[in-house]
């Protein structure tokens, strides 16, 4: 059954599965998309999977809640959790922010990809 998948990318383990439309390393834990993997081998970064704090699958355009209530500076209160999060964009950040939004009353931010959940 492996013979038709290539190997992972990150560890070259050569035990890959599908699993829906992405391959799984079971040696690393390393997820993507079988299309990214056939065009250049490599598993670009830009194709990385990224995933909210309950393991949903986050895209484009999508709206989360907030999962924990964060402090912020400057804020007296912060963001409260329940508080949803429409349209974001996933971004390569710092420090693991990979979630690029506007929360109403705050602005623009930046969040983390593990203290939201897709809505």
């Amino acid at each position: 059954m492996n013979e038709n998948l290539p190997p992972c990318p990150e560890c070259s383990g050569a035990y890959t599965y599908e699993m829906g439309a992405l391959l799984v390393c079971p040696e690393c834990g390393h997820e993507w998309s079988l299309s990214a993997g056939a065009a250049d081998g490599s598993g670009t970064v830009g194709e990385k999977v990224i995933k909210d704090s309950v393991g949903n699958v986050l895209a484009d355009g999508d709206t989360v809640t907030v999962v924990k209530t964060l402090k912020v500076k400057g804020s007296p209160t912060g963001i409260k959790a329940g508080t949803k999060v429409r349209n974001i964009r996933l971004v390569d950040g710092v420090d693991g922010h990979d979630i690029d939004c506007k929360v109403d009353g705050f602005g623009p931010m930046q969040l983390k990809s593990s203290v939201v959940k897709k809505a």
